[in-house]
């Protein structure tokens, strides 16, 4: 039975529009723009129903929490737990970013480029204390699965938290290394989606990360010293074939009518958004949401890279789950379980579509290399997914944590430009296609 979790980080606090280190201090507290956005929150998940609500006792998430329960149609009890408490930064809390950075020159280097290897060295009165801040809170956010997830089967919980905390969630759920704590994000307000079949270390799909529309904020903002390159990746709109579940491949399947209206959709909702360029896989459904998306963008070229194409089933192509099961008996669950471990029959296995995927994006890349522009890709469910996890610094046996629902867009920035590492600052936005903040497209095949 699948557990459906939700996780929000707190709304702006004081302490937040002062650029101070937060960490575990209490002193921080939400401002009003952040009551107003709250607000806002608790309208987008008023419809659902929430079996518990788990908070940072920390005020600035309880009163988050507060003002989302007060929203909700059903009420349920407000559990804070010490679990969800923010990462601890002892030697900087309360401290101005910019003084830290000054004061804390090499430390904060270690922390902005190995977040992992941050050592605080803390007086106690029984002596002083070695503290790994990033190694603490990961290990913080496996107890907080490990204890909670068995009492949900079946349920949707409601997780308040923090920047730092919501991260480590995300990311222990997911496999995703502590050296990469920095590699994904969480707006005030963000709401993310996580899907769990069973207790930490069983099958989990993350459904969106980090989605701000119903903020009024179509995409994360930029952060401050931004230096590179933002990619918009979105899956293209539907065909007949992903409506029927059957897989179609290397086979060139056109749009249908409703992947039309969804690319429209994506193209309404990024009609605003400055582009500089545009990507796309050559076949005909990724190419055709492109170009629907680029109809507001008249001065942008589309590109084709051959390397973004969907993935080749090989002789699955045109069959139905049912049929591919009857000619390869036990297949397709090991496509479900142990995807890397697949060679589709006459056609490609997971490995082929890393690489040449990982080829062209970083060919992609090297075209506006030094340049801070925003570009789009559009391309497919499994190249999208190889890509994602190869930001995230997943082995391809990750494919299936991540979901990517016709016509989603999610955003990759390069804050250091192309050579540093890419930060996932959200995934399948599908709030433009009637959804809310539940991905409500056809999963389909591939």
């Amino acid at each position: 039975m699948t557990t459906r979790v939700i996780i929000v980080r707190h709304g702006q606090s004081s302490y937040n529009t002062e650029r101070r280190i937060q960490g575990r201090s209490d002193a921080s507290i939400l401002t009003q723009k952040g009551r107003e956005d709250v607000v806002m929150v608790g309208d987008a998940l008023s419809h659902l129903n929430f079996a518990a609500i788990y908070t940072s006792p920390l005020q600035r998430a309880k009163q988050t929490a507060e003002v989302i329960r007060d929203r909700l149609t059903t009420s349920p009890a407000l559990q804070p737990t010490e679990k969800l408490m923010e990462i601890d930064l002892p030697l900087w809390e309360g401290m101005l970013l910019q003084d830290v950075r000054e004061k804390f020159s090499e430390d904060y280097r270690r922390w902005k480029e190995q977040p992992d290897e941050l050592l605080m060295t803390v007086s106690q009165p029984e002596g002083t204390k070695n503290h790994f801040p990033v190694l603490a809170l990961y290990e913080q956010a496996g107890q907080f699965w490990q204890e909670i997830l068995p009492h949900h089967a079946g349920e949707t919980i409601l997780i308040i938290g923090h920047n730092g905390i919501n991260r480590a969630l995300i990311s222990t759920a997911l496999g995703i290394s502590p050296t990469r704590y920095h590699s994904i994000q969480q707006s005030n307000c963000g709401i993310s989606v996580l899907n769990f079949a069973g207790g930490l270390g069983q099958p989990v799909q993350l459904e969106s990360l980090n989605q701000t529309a119903h903020l009024g904020e179509k995409l994360p903002s930029v952060r401050p010293n931004h230096q590179g390159q933002r990619l918009l990746l979105v899956r293209h709109g539907e065909t007949d074939w992903n409506r029927q579940t059957r897989f179609q491949g290397g086979i060139d399947v056109p749009l249908n009518d409703n992947g039309r209206q969804q690319s429209q959709k994506a193209g309404e909702f990024l009609k605003d958004v400055p582009l500089d360029f545009a990507f796309s896989s050559p076949m005909l459904r990724p190419k055709e949401t492109a170009e629907i998306i680029l109809r507001d963008h008249h001065d942008i070229q589309l590109q084709l890279e051959d390397g973004l194409r969907e993935i080749s089933h090989g002789l699955w192509e045109g069959k139905l789950e049912v049929e591919i099961e009857q000619a390869y008996p036990g297949e397709l669950q090991r496509w479900r379980t142990v995807p890397a471990d697949v060679q589709m029959p006459e056609g490609e296995n997971l490995h082929q579509v890393w690489e040449r995927s990982a080829k062209a994006w970083q060919s992609i890349l090297a075209a506006v290399e030094n340049e801070a522009k925003t570009g789009l890709v559009v391309a497919h469910d499994a190249t999208n997914k190889a890509l994602l996890c190869q930001i995230l610094g997943l082995e391809p046996n990750h494919f299936w944590n991540f979901r990517q629902g016709n016509g989603a867009i999610s955003v990759i920035d390069y804050p250091q430009g192309s050579a540093g590492l890419p930060v996932l600052q959200a995934m399948n936005i599908t709030s433009h296609l009637g959804g809310g903040v539940l991905d409500k497209t056809a999963a389909g095949a591939l």
